[in-house]
């Protein structure tokens, strides 16, 4: 039964990221071509509400669902790792026409050639994993 709220989430993620078009190549594909702040609206209204969240939990030091306190680490001061992982994620990102998370959604809604992007980030996944102590962190 406690499974079913993680899916209950994932089920309504879904449908607010389909029902505002942020699964639509057509957007992510305006949005890299500067056409369009559809998405920049969609992707600021979710930084927005990140800072908001993490001020929260720092401020009322906020208990986890476990009632353990959650502590948020500090970033280190170098960032060559943010640059390197934000221009791959970015450049993918461009290429499929999709982030990690409307690959599902997509799947889901019956395109199934976003397989193949699935793959793909699966592989990138492992690739990752075999290189991660021989990349900067």
């Amino acid at each position: 039964m406690n499974i079913l709220k993680y899916f209950l989430v994932g089920f309504l993620f879904g449908i607010v990221l389909t029902k505002s078009e942020a699964v639509s190549w057509y957007r992510i594909y305006e949005m890299f071509q500067f056409q369009s702040f559809h998405m920049y609206g969609i992707i600021g209204v979710a930084v927005a509400t990140g800072i908001v969240g993490i001020q929260i939990i720092k401020r009322y030091n906020v208990k986890d669902i476990d009632g353990f306190p959650i502590e948020i680490q500090e970033k280190p001061k170098d960032n060559t790792r943010y640059w390197i992982g934000g221009i791959s994620f970015g450049l993918g990102w461009a290429l499929v026409g999709s982030c990690p998370g409307p690959i599902f959604i997509l799947i889901g809604a019956g395109f199934m050639p976003v397989i193949i992007v699935l793959i793909g980030a699966l592989i990138g996944t492992i690739i990752y994993g075999a290189l991660k102590s021989k990349l900067p962190h």
